[in-house]
């Protein structure tokens, strides 16, 4: 016999409405593409309950995130509805942090966020990262043309995008007065959990920010210090660009660059972008320590396991410029032998 829910302990559906309606779009400042990955994930935790547990919506609660439940779930995931290892561990991140924001708010739950952390799920085959090279970067930013006022915005933020390494999020969030453009120039931006850093910013940013801020900014400094940077006029009156109006200006200048430049793929995401500048910043010779404080990732391993095996060309440049054989021998390997002897047992 299903238990009835106790009237003194956390409503579970409370907290979940309170954590997609005010922690996560006011206070974090997700995505909207973020909030409803959320969302899903616990729709499918409760999906899970329901079919699986015999658990009726209305009786839900906190109990049924205990340690034997979501082991059962992630077992449920694998084995009926065979989702990919990486779907696994985005549907269990959401399910921690929902747990996290619980446990803040209420004490009596911290046990319980604490026991999910330490549950692991399937490991994911770690891939090549996507990135852009050089010349596709370069046709890429030199899509917009000067034609128009919506396309030398659109340059700016497609520059502004890359030089900082942004998150989108991060990006759109930029406020007039985050810029800082007297040497040493930076902007400073907001990153996961509202917390800030400062981003140098290359000279011939400075240059294209100083033209927009001449053709979009022109009201006086003090009005302009909380406006969003990027932004488009509606119902008359400002409003910061949204991620998905990102998305689309990336995705509308990739397909042009793309019929000028083959090396432009067919479909590139913001994150590419980010990628793109983490990588070139490496293979430039950044240590990755300031890569990691640029990108704004709390944890080394993130920064590492991400970058440190970007393309073989590096590992090739590195064994060429240690190398004490100079010109005695010539190389003998390419970048396919040089992999597969890498990634064996031999």
């Amino acid at each position: 016999m299903t238990k009835k829910r106790k009237c003194d302990v956390p409503d579970f559906w409370a907290f979940a409405r309170s954590f997609l309606r005010v922690e996560l779009p006011m206070v974090r400042k997700s995505s909207v593409k973020t909030i409803e990955a959320y969302r899903l994930s616990l729709e499918t935790y409760i999906l899970f309950l329901e079919k699986h547990e015999g658990i009726k919506r209305a009786l839900i609660s906190f109990e049924h995130f205990e340690h034997r439940y979501v082991k059962a779930f992630i077992k449920w995931m694998n084995e009926e509805r065979h989702y990919a290892p990486r779907t696994v561990g985005l549907r269990l991140t959401a399910l921690r942090s929902f747990l996290n924001y619980a446990a803040e708010e209420d004490m009596t739950l911290v046990a319980l966020s604490q026991a999910i952390r330490l549950i692991k799920g399937p490991k994911a085959t770690r891939g090549p990262i996507e990135y852009l090279t050089r010349e596709a970067t370069t046709a890429l930013l030199a899509a917009p043309s000067n034609a128009t006022a919506k396309e030398r915005r659109d340059r700016v933020v497609l520059i502004v995008l890359y030089d900082t390494g942004a998150r989108v999020s991060e990006l759109t969030n930029i406020k007039f007065g985050d810029l800082h453009l007297e040497k040493p120039a930076f902007v400073s931006l907001l990153g996961k959990g509202n917390k800030p850093r400062n981003v140098p910013l290359m000279d011939k940013t400075v240059e294209h920010l100083r033209s927009y801020l001449a053709e979009f900014h022109t009201v006086s400094v003090r009005s302009k210090s909380a406006e969003p940077l990027f932004y488009s006029n509606r119902e008359g009156r400002r409003k910061e660009l949204s991620t998905d109006t990102v998305s689309t200006i990336l995705k509308k200048y990739a397909t042009r660059a793309h019929d000028a430049c083959d090396a432009v793929p067919g479909h590139i995401r913001c994150h590419t972008i980010r990628k793109t500048r983490a990588v070139d910043l490496y293979e430039e010779g950044v240590p990755l320590p300031l890569i990691m404080r640029l990108l704004g990732h709390e944890d080394m391993n993130t920064t590492s396991t991400f970058y440190a095996f970007a393309t073989m060309k590096m590992v090739t440049n590195a064994i060429d410029s240690t190398s004490s054989l100079g010109d005695l021998e010539p190389k003998r390997w390419d970048e396919k032998s040089l992999e597969d002897a890498l990634y064996s047992l031999r």
